[in-house]
Order: structure tokens, then sequence, then C-alpha cells
């Protein structure tokens, strides 16, 4: 998966499209990110000691993964990524429309250094 925590994406599908905002929660097993400001829902809660005054809370719910793409730091355009190996043996990621670098996904192995 090629979107982390604290990335900033944007949303092409559904009723939040075009709205940007940064990724605060990567479920990899459900595949869904929480997107800040994305799919806000309430939820009713009842009155409690911890909540005294009950009512609705505003909250952000999952969205598929596919539904975000990751937007580029140095074109600042949302565009698809891709991984690639560095010299060193290091992973990461690179924007598909401008080939700039897009942060390190994985620490450099021996195996895919290139001697």
């Amino acid at each position: 998966m090629r979107i982390k925590t604290n990335d900033t994406v944007e949303v092409i599908a559904g009723d939040d499209k075009g709205a940007r905002g940064k990724v605060l929660k990567v479920d990899l097993v459900a595949g869904k990110v929480t997107v800040e400001g994305v799919n806000r829902v309430y939820k009713h809660v009842r009155r409690s000691q911890r909540n005294p005054q009950g009512g609705r809370l505003s909250m952000e719910m999952p969205v598929r993964i596919s539904n975000v793409l990751l937007v580029c730091r140095s074109c600042g355009k949302a565009a698809r990524t891709g991984a690639r190996y560095m010299d060193d043996g290091a992973k990461q990621r690179y924007c598909k429309r401008c080939g700039a670098e897009n942060g390190q996904i994985a620490p450099p192995k021996a195996r895919y250094a290139r001697k």
C-alpha cells in the first residue's frame, strides 16, 4: 500500500469528490483510509458521565483506498504513484506524472542494491 499516515490525498470518487485532506489512519486489512474532513457522519451519543450533554458528534469515517490519490509534493497534483528501488536498495514512492520522489517505503536491502 503506497499511502501512509500524514500524506495529503485527494478524493476521486463519491460525495466528497475533489476534496483534499491529510490521512489520519490507514487500515491495511480492510483497505481503507480515514481522511481529515472527508466522509463526515453524525454519531448520536447518549448522555453519560463522560459526555454529560449527549447529542450528535461529527466524525470522519473510512474511505476505500481506491477512491483516493496521493497528492504529489513537487507538482501539487493528484497522481498515481509507483515504487522503485534506489541504488542503495531502498524502496521509494514516485509520482508517475512528474517522476519526483514522494518518500521512502522500505529501508535499504543489500539484495536490491545495484553494484
